[in-house]
């Protein structure tokens, strides 16, 4: 099977085979096995990740957890947050980690601070769940690696889309070989950000503190491809800034080889307009394709095989959802399984190695854009100007 927690992963195909309706995963959590602890956690950063994470810790819909504190600099934010889920705010980082009711922290501050606070966090004993990308520079991932590693916590990074029913169902085909020989996978992601949405905070779109399209709004998906696809050998990429008023770019297409022998192609832009178009995964084999689309990798637009099941006819009606936002439906299953890996002490699924390798793969990408070649992976980046001040 694909996970090492086989819980979560039967907790999962249970909704896939029951159906899911047009609702979230809402109501009937996974239950943990040792249900008398209680992971308490705060969340570092109210901005506009925040809601989703909130909504789900404070709103009860996380079996095992619970939300006990915020903190932000931005005092309006976390009061807002706070008074909502009534819980206190913090607006210094110090005062927030001191605090002994915190057993983890969701970091969802900016992504060129997420090293600082993950290290902070790590040295408090706070377990870690912070927002992708981890980090923008691989010495900065290494370094929250260690961290966590040497003071004894755990390290998730939020790959929430890999939990995804459709995205369950078709690794499910992967790992039962209904694939075959792998041959192309490819990645969309289209979605319209506008120069309002850049405009909310003056970190957006710099190269030090957010990176373009392919660090932010791409991240999961590049992530999916590297999972489904293995290795990457090398990549080609090109990019431009076609709307946004920003550093960096917003639109970028790329070539990969795969180790196994499979291609795979990435196209990511914030310039759809006057709405998102869509986040897609396409996976085509020797034996079949799929392919997962909407708003966030949420709906099964295609699905065939050579060795057709009798199961397959009901696959696209059942296993699609499409949410309401590019946020999806992933977070509740992704929290769940954060839970049963801290209270049961099973591996994670995106720990910080795992997380690692979606940064190597961008940074790879970014190095390509700027030398115009094609560059290795396990490389040395030289030009890549990710968490870098312009």
């Amino acid at each position: 099977m694909f996970c090492a927690f086989p819980s979560i992963q039967a907790w999962l195909l249970a909704r896939l085979r029951g159906g899911l309706g047009d609702q979230p995963i809402v109501g009937e959590p996974f239950r943990v096995s040792r249900t008398s602890f209680m992971i308490r956690f705060g969340l570092l950063g109210c901005g506009r990740i925040a809601k989703r994470h909130s909504e789900l810790l404070g709103g009860g819909h996380i079996d095992g957890a619970r939300l006990v504190a915020v903190c932000d600099p931005i005092r309006t934010r976390a009061d807002a947050v706070a008074s909502k889920f009534g819980v206190p705010a913090s607006y210094d980082i110090d005062d927030f980690l001191a605090r002994k009711d915190i057993d983890a922290v969701a970091v969802l501050t900016p992504s060129g601070m997420h090293p600082e606070h993950v290290i902070a966090c790590a040295k408090a004993r706070k377990h870690v769940v912070v927002e992708k990308p981890m980090a923008l520079r691989l010495q900065d991932a290494d370094a929250m690696i260690r961290a966590c590693d040497e003071a004894g916590v755990k390290l998730f990074i939020v790959k929430q889309n890999r939990f995804n029913v459709p995205v369950v169902k078709a690794r499910e085909a992967l790992d039962a070989g209904r694939f075959g020989r792998l041959i192309l996978g490819t990645v969309r992601v289209r979605w319209c950000r506008d120069q309002s949405y850049y405009d909310q905070d003056d970190w957006r779109g710099t190269w030090a503190q957010d990176g373009g399209v392919l660090t932010n709004q791409a991240s999961h998906h590049v992530d999916m491809l590297e999972w489904f696809f293995g290795d990457v050998v090398s990549v080609h990429a090109r990019a431009i800034t076609a709307l946004a008023r920003i550093e960096t770019e917003d639109t970028a297409v790329a070539t990969l080889k795969f180790r196994n022998g499979a291609l795979g192609i990435i196209e990511a832009t914030t310039a759809a307009r006057p709405t998102d178009l869509e986040g897609s995964l396409s996976i085509l084999g020797e034996n079949g394709t799929v392919e997962i689309a909407g708003f966030a990798v949420n709906q099964i637009r295609h699905w065939r095989f050579v060795d057709e099941l009798a199961s397959d006819k009901d696959v696209v009606e059942k296993f699609s959802v499409n949410p309401p936002n590019v946020y999806g439906f992933g977070h509740q299953a992704y929290y769940q399984h954060v839970i049963d890996c801290l209270i049961n002490q099973r591996a994670a699924l995106v720990d910080g190695l795992e997380g690692r390798k979606s940064l190597e793969l961008i940074s790879a990408l970014y190095e390509s854009v700027e030398t115009g070649q094609e560059v290795p992976l396990h490389f040395t980046p030289r030009l890549c100007r990710l968490g870098m001040a312009s």
